[in-house]
């Protein structure tokens, strides 16, 4: 059976995770005014989640402000995740990035010299693109899905669809 890149997506996505990762980054995605949409809620509180039983895990919130936005992505997710109970000496901000490429590839650079494992959170439709990202900047990495709010599943799936054919395009010939 092909399974296809959606398909890997899942099946990488429902692999088993990582007990007390070094760290973990959060991948950003848009920011209403100063609110996070329903996407980057759902990344948050599964990062929360993981970050609230490994305790000795560092996050990286990774995301810069874009348009519409009153504030960056990191800045959002930092608020909530303290709002959650995670100490705010745990979260690093990392808050110029405007992609996925540019939120791995800055995020890296606030890796702490001493970690080994990480983890990247994102939702579940974008984890598959994430982990191949970071592998080639030389990241190993797992994925920790969030789920797709329903509303935007076809729009999401659709779109990343688009996005891993452009990668593996742009891989193909070169940057």
């Amino acid at each position: 059976m092909n399974i296809g890149k959606s398909g890997k997506s899942f099946m990488i996505s429902r692999s088993s995770i990582l007990v007390n990762a070094d760290y973990l980054i959060i991948l950003g995605a848009r920011v209403k005014g100063s609110v996070p949409s329903l996407s980057l809620q759902y990344r948050i509180e599964k990062a929360a989640e993981y970050l609230t039983a490994n305790k000795h895990t560092v996050v990286i919130v990774s995301g810069g402000k874009g348009p519409g936005e009153d504030i960056s992505e990191a800045k959002a997710m930092q608020q909530r995740l303290i709002a959650q109970g995670i100490e705010e000496a745990r979260i690093m901000m990392e808050d110029k990035s405007t992609t996925t490429y540019e939120n791995i590839v800055f995020s890296k650079e606030l890796i702490p010299d001493t970690a080994a494992s990480g983890l990247i959170v994102s939702n579940d439709f974008h984890i598959y693109r994430a982990v191949e990202i970071a592998k080639k900047e030389g990241l190993d990495m797992k994925g920790i899905p969030a789920k797709t709010p329903k509303v935007s599943l076809l729009k999401s799936y659709t779109r990343e669809y688009l996005a891993i054919t452009k990668y593996y395009l742009t891989e193909l010939i070169g940057r």
